[in-house]
């Protein structure tokens, strides 16, 4: 018995994520740009912006490979118990 496919996520789903990302990155970008504040603050907080899309980017990963793990370990258990119950005879004795 295979397990159920999970689902993709569609296309548009990927673009309206895509196009949020880039509009809410910009507009930090740009906010910081016309703050009103020496250079020194502007740039220490578009390092901070750049850092967090960054670890964003690197925690979506990790959290998607653990997943990921995730499921072939419960497919490999659930081979193995297909296993176990296809050489199963009910009517062997035992000992």
């Amino acid at each position: 018995m295979d397990a159920p496919v999970p689902p993709k996520n569609t296309s548009a789903f990927f673009a309206q994520s895509a196009i949020a990302f880039g509009i809410a990155l910009f507009t930090m970008l740009i906010a910081i740009y016309y703050l009103p504040a020496d250079p020194w603050p502007k740039a220490f907080l578009a390092l901070g912006t750049l850092f967090l899309t960054t670890s964003s980017f690197t925690l979506a990963k990790v959290v998607r490979d653990a997943q990921e793990t995730q499921h072939v370990v419960s497919r490999l258990d659930q081979a193995r118990m297909d296993r176990i119950l296809a050489e199963h005879d009910p009517w062997k004795e035992v000992g």
